[in-house]
């Protein structure tokens, strides 16, 4: 699959297929989005908000959640907004997300049937890192996105003008839904 996907990508550049998407790194609607990484999303979000190539950051990981107001999350939004001239914000959950099911416990569990020993696990613990906590998802998807949009919103070094908006999108028909 690798060596594919490399080759196309030789394809590509040596077509020039890259020259529509060619933009600045400034996004040009002031935006940052802060969503899910689900594959559902990739192409149904920036399509279902009408966004093109340029318009806005988008920051994903599993369940476009804040786990820790200094994660990295929190760091990519700090640079949206103060080098890259963000003025708005866009928490943006969807239905039927997996991080609404993860299940720390469950999580180590199957690390352990992959080949990590128990040991590191319980360094780890010992070491002070909670992972089932670490691991765990969230059980309401609208409580999640309230949490998240206040923890930016309060957060001591985003600023007053920066405006903080919270939605949960349809995983199939782009429809959103607002919460905060």
């Amino acid at each position: 699959m690798i060596k594919d996907i490399l080759d196309f990508n030789k394809q590509f550049v040596a077509d020039k297929k890259y020259e529509k998407y060619i933009t600045s790194k400034y996004p040009d609607k002031k935006l940052a989005i802060l969503s899910c990484m689900d594959t559902r999303l990739t192409e149904l979000l920036p399509a279902a908000l009408g966004l093109k190539n340029g318009d806005a950051k988008l920051i994903k990981n599993a369940g476009g959640t804040i786990l820790h107001p200094f994660d990295s999350a929190i760091r990519s939004l700090l640079v949206a907004v103060y080098e890259l001239g963000v003025t708005d914000i866009m928490v943006i959950a969807h239905t039927n997300c997996g991080a609404c099911h993860m299940n720390g416990k469950k999580m180590t569990e199957l690390m352990m049937e992959r080949g990590i020993k128990k040991e590191t696990l319980e360094t780890l613990r010992h070491s002070g890192i909670d992972l089932d906590h670490w691991l765990e998802g969230f059980h309401d998807t609208e409580e999640s996105v309230r949490k998240t949009t206040e923890c930016i919103a309060n957060h001591p070094l985003i600023p007053d003008d920066v405006t903080i908006h919270g939605y949960i999108i349809d995983s199939t028909t782009g429809e959103l839904q607002k919460i905060v």
